[in-house]
């Protein structure tokens, strides 16, 4: 250490070390005696603070670790990917097909008064409203805005006896099949100009039937596939890796069938792991897609916000499929309002009556059940969403775009929105420090805005 290096120590230690009274010394094996009490308080305080937590918590559990001792991505069940469909399901003639017109602003739908008007699917894009891209819109002035979508379809009523092909139930559940999650839709109003497929109204009874019919179809079609699977194995007859992995998978299936008969349960109300959740994934299973349930009220019962039915429902739901979203409704009433036609007015008659449309909620409900997020590309000639699905990373994101942005990625510049609307420009997010460059690995966060950069 040269003089100035030393000076400018001894300086420091002078500033940093105020002057107390010399301590009186003691033997190193005083010491040693005091240090090792020490030791051993911090490590009580230390077991018992962690004992503390611990015993609050049980559930808490750390996530598995891949090799790299990194934190384990969860896989969703369901098909990967952005283009994700919902479909609205239920009973026949409890308002899917009216729903479906209001919620795509179309007369696709055929909406009659006897069961089975709907044939064929229907299929519409539907806006998810967002207030965020409303206010990016506004910021940058663009020539063209795109916000996001939701793929909605329109699915005829199911029966009792749709399992084994009852009132066309086996072409009915194949669309089903087809779509990545389920608007269940509920009817919770009386009226005797309305018929109804049981005689009368028993929402409980609907989910119930809808829930079985599912649940049958499943179990049927899982028993096929393990009894493929057995015979697979035994003609196989082998010990290689392939017959091992094999035969995991088949234990996969068997527990899924356990799950459905014994537990009775829905395929998504299991906690799978992420090797089970790949077989579930190919199942293609109709009870492992998220369910929303859509209550359609009278409009006096919706603007009141009171149902004799609601308390049953909830409490169906929270016994069958806890944690699934109820959200009440009327068509009637959003009918009322789809007519006015006039933006103003309709907002005047929300706020005459004291209830507001239910539509934005629905839609954005359904896209989030479909662990769909968005993110935003923004300058002067377009502001756009665009959809992906939660843990999706800046490689793959970019790729929605073009594939050279995947296949050639470098890098991606990203702010999140609401740094860019506390700070007001790009300039002031960048000169706070939250402008910043992302690569590869860099999980995609909803409302992020994003640039991407590729090689050549």
């Amino acid at each position: 250490m040269n003089r100035s290096s030393q000076s400018l120590l001894t300086r420091f230690i002078s500033f940093a070390s105020p002057s107390y009274p010399k301590a009186p010394r003691v033997s190193p094996e005083v010491s040693l005696l005091r240090a090792l009490a020490a030791n051993q308080c911090i490590a009580q305080r230390t077991f018992s603070t962690s004992f503390t937590a611990l015993a609050k918590k049980p559930k808490n559990k750390m996530p598995p670790k891949n090799k790299k001792g990194e934190p384990e991505k969860k896989i969703l069940l369901g098909r990967p990917g952005n283009n994700l469909k919902i479909g609205i399901v239920g009973v026949p003639n409890v308002g899917k097909s009216s729903f479906f017109n209001l919620l795509s602003k179309t007369q696709l739908s055929n909406a009659a008064n006897f069961p089975y008007a709907t044939i064929d699917p229907e299929e519409a894009r539907i806006l998810v409203p967002d207030p965020r891209h409303d206010w990016l819109v506004d910021l940058y002035k663009p020539k063209s805005a795109i916000a996001a979508y939701l793929t909605c379809i329109d699915i005829a009523g199911l029966t009792a006896g749709a399992s084994t092909g009852a009132g066309l139930g086996n072409a009915f559940l194949s669309h089903v099949r087809a779509v990545d999650g389920i608007f269940q839709m509920v009817r919770a109003f009386d009226d005797a100009e309305v018929i109804h497929v049981e005689g009368d109204v028993d929402p409980t009874r609907d989910m119930s039937i809808i829930q079985t019919e599912l649940r049958l179809k499943d179990i049927e079609w899982v028993e096929k596939t393990l009894e493929q699977m057995k015979k697979t194995i035994r003609s196989a007859g082998s010990v290689s890796l392939a017959d091992k992995a094999k035969k995991e998978e088949m234990a996969t299936v068997e527990k899924i069938l356990q799950v459905l008969t014994e537990e009775k349960k829905d395929v998504r109300k299991h906690p799978w792991t992420n090797k089970e959740v790949e077989v579930v994934n190919n199942l293609q299973l109709l009870t492992a897609k998220p369910v929303t349930y859509l209550v359609n009220l009278s409009e006096k019962d919706y603007i009141r916000k009171k149902n004799k039915w609601l308390p049953k429902i909830k409490q169906w739901i929270d016994e069958n499929n806890a944690g699934d979203l109820l959200i009440p409704f009327s068509v009637t009433f959003e009918q009322r309002l789809a007519d006015l036609g006039d933006e103003e007015a309709i907002k005047e008659e929300e706020k005459k009556v004291g209830a507001t449309s239910a539509l934005g909620k629905i839609t954005t409900a359904g896209y989030s059940s479909l662990h769909l997020i968005r993110y935003f590309t923004c300058g002067p000639d377009e502001v756009r969403a665009w959809t992906l699905r939660e843990g999706t990373d800046a490689p793959n994101a970019g790729g929605i775009i073009h594939s050279d942005f995947k296949n050639k990625f470098v890098c991606a510049e990203v702010m999140a929105f609401e740094d860019l609307k506390e700070h007001g420009t790009e300039a002031a997010v960048r000169a706070a420090g939250k402008y910043r460059q992302q690569g590869k690995t860099y999980i995609v966060q909803d409302a992020d805005i994003m640039y991407f950069k590729f090689g050549q």
